[in-house]
């Protein structure tokens, strides 16, 4: 594991303060203006000026950086620029090149499971594909401790077996869906859980949550769970709006038509069809507050 911050540090600094030491030195600046000027040692000015200290060869070949060390070169000599005002054009410079550059090149080098995902990956976008799609994992993850750590789950098992999905924001297919590989099972009374949360493993519940957000809903979570008329009625006594489909129509339209009056309910199920289980599928905005309503009920 590797943050795109070391590479900042590790990188880009050393490369960045070398070549703008060296470009305040032609203009006339001695060692200790500089040191004053970068807020570094006279010390390290001398190490840049003296090129012992390694550069990076992609940073170098960077013409976006070249033409800011110039220009905050001839800024900060003519006194024309604060040092303040440097500072703030090289954090924006440095966050450019996090988002798609040279810095965000860099850290697939260093993280090459980054190279996964498809879209552009922002490191300080909190809506970027990649936060969006771990912190939809971590959250799933979290739901599943809690099922695991709640006594009695299993027995809200069906026979089917169980999952805990999320879904991305924008979701419009499985692949946006994080689920169980496989499902949740009861093995010997206990809540088994066969291996981590993973994207596009769900078929049967990731249809569902997306059947019911293409209806309305803004729930981005289900957990299905074993239907009977207990749990049903437990679930109408917590206080939550509980409504049936029909399970001999396809997910889609069966999905849609009991979301016809009020797309925001928080519990669906059927109660089954030929060679089909009834199930009780319970909705929340995230893996987690499915887990506990599931909790609450037992």
């Amino acid at each position: 594991m590797r943050f795109i911050e070391e590479i900042v540090v590790d990188d880009f600094l050393p490369t960045f303060r070398s070549l703008l030491a060296d470009a305040l030195r032609e203009r006339g600046l001695t060692q200790s203006e500089v040191a004053d000027l970068l807020g570094i040692s006279q010390s390290a000015v001398s190490k840049y000026v003296h090129g012992d200290v390694a550069r990076h060869d992609d940073l170098l070949a960077h013409r976006g950086l070249a033409e800011l060390v110039e220009r905050l070169a001839d800024g900060l000599a003519d006194g024309d620029m604060s040092s303040v005002q440097a500072l703030v054009e090289t954090e924006v410079f440095i966050r450019e090149l996090e988002q798609g550059g040279v810095l965000a090149q860099l850290h697939e080098d260093a993280v090459p499971e980054l190279g996964d995902y498809d879209d552009e990956f922002a490191v300080h976008d909190p809506d970027s594909q990649l936060r969006s799609a771990e912190r939809t994992l971590a959250s799933v993850r979290r739901g599943l401790s809690v099922l695991e750590n709640t006594s009695g789950f299993a027995t809200l098992i069906p026979a089917v077996g169980s999952n805990l999905v999320q879904s991305l924001p924008e979701a419009d297919s499985i692949e946006d869906v994080a689920a169980v590989p496989g499902r949740i099972l009861d093995v010997k009374g206990r809540a088994t859980i066969p291996a981590d949360p993973e994207f596009g493993v769900s078929e049967h519940v990731a249809s569902l949550l997306l059947a019911a957000r293409a209806a309305g809903t803004d729930a981005r979570a289900v957990l299905n769970v074993r239907y009977d008329d207990g749990v049903v009625t437990a679930l109408r006594d917590a206080g939550l709006t509980v409504v049936e489909f029909d399970a001999e129509e396809s997910v889609e339209p069966a999905v849609a038509a009991a979301l016809t009056d009020d797309p925001a309910v928080d519990v669906l199920y059927h109660t089954g069809a030929m060679g089909i289980e009834p199930v009780v599928y319970l909705l929340g905005d995230d893996a987690v507050a499915v887990a506990e309503t599931a909790r609450e009920i037992l």
